[in-house]
């Protein structure tokens, strides 16, 4: 049964909107994918121009009831698929689109919604799972090693006491099975050092894990491969990132296989730049405003970057695999 999604879980906000919708330029028209819906609020922006059609995907199952009235509203341009954003080139048949939207925050809807355990302040079941997942935190949890969940919370939630909550894990699972949100906050609170940042301890433990069920890393560096093979000319590919991995690795895509890659000496051979994907990649990072983070607090980490698709012919960015490789490989660890 699906959960009805309440007044709370809709008090969602879209990070830097008014950045996102001028750089998309949808006055012009044209045909836009959102490939995290969510609350659908960049989709509803961008559904008010009469000339666009969007298509919007989201693999959480909760969200399509959210979808339900801008169907109603707009039959013949608006269109929603239940898919992870990795399959972002099959809702499009034949066609280049003008821009690919992605929001790598996790919503507001989700994080609300207490009885799916992304919140350190839920008393429901360890969950984590966004939709269209193969594993749970509980299970990930009570079956990696120690060695395994060490690296899966020092590399994907690049804390520091890595090392002791993993020991800490083990050992209380030996016990009783780790099955609830507060009892992994326990374990937590018990391994990390009392000088407590700003940030809640469980944060970076909580995202590590979140990251590896819903293998976020996999989904990001395949879905911004297949955005670009389906933008036209000139379209423009925009990603919102919340945290330095997602951010490095969109940097490096944006500028790795950009028109203005830099060669390695003024001595080898130009690059060749059939395989550049983007035009010339200024590299500028755009955050939201001072006004917008007092309004909306968890803006704060947001940083926008976007990059323009070259005329160059589309070819799989291959090294982008190869870089980001020990990242993959650890999130195939539970399969």
């Amino acid at each position: 049964m699906i959960t009805p999604i309440t007044s709370l879980e809709l008090s969602h906000f879209p990070v830097m909107l008014d950045e996102v919708i001028n750089i998309c330029s949808p006055n012009k028209g044209g045909t836009f994918i959102d490939c995290t819906f969510g609350g659908g609020n960049y989709s509803k922006k961008l559904l008010t121009y009469s000339q666009t059609k969007v298509i919007a995907l989201d693999r959480d199952k909760y969200i399509k009831q959210l979808s339900k009235s801008l169907e109603e509203q707009y039959p013949k341009r608006f269109i929603f698929h239940h898919k992870k954003f990795s399959e972002v080139d099959t809702v499009v048949k034949n066609q280049l689109v003008d821009c690919v939207v992605f929001d790598l925050g996790l919503s507001s809807i989700q994080l609300n919604n207490l009885k799916r355990g992304f919140s350190f302040k839920s008393q429901d079941k360890l969950d984590m799972t966004m939709g269209l997942s193969n594993t749970s935190a509980e299970e990930v949890l009570n079956n990696l090693s120690e060695q395994q969940l060490k690296l899966i919370i020092k590399i994907f939630g690049e804390d520091k006491d890595a090392s002791k909550i993993a020991k800490n894990i083990v050992i209380e699972r030996k016990n009783k099975k780790i099955t609830q949100v507060n009892q992994l906050v326990q374990i937590i609170e018990k391994s990390k050092r009392k000088n407590y940042n700003k940030i809640n301890p469980c944060t970076k433990t909580f995202q590590a894990l979140r990251i590896f069920v819903n293998k976020e890393i996999s989904e990001l560096i395949k879905g911004l491969a297949n955005a670009t093979k389906i933008l036209k000319p000139g379209g423009k590919i925009l990603i919102l990132s919340f945290h330095s991995l997602e951010d490095k690795i969109v940097k490096f895509f944006f500028n790795n296989f950009s028109l203005s890659k830099a060669k390695p000496s003024r001595y080898f051979p130009d690059i060749n730049n059939n395989i550049s994907l983007f035009n010339h990649y200024k590299n500028k990072i755009i955050v939201p405003t001072s006004q917008e983070i007092i309004k909306n607090p968890p803006s704060r980490s947001a940083k926008l970057r976007y990059a323009i698709r070259s005329n160059h012919k589309y070819t799989f960015p291959t090294e982008l695999l190869v870089k980001f490789k020990s990242y993959l490989d650890l999130e195939s660890l539970h399969e």
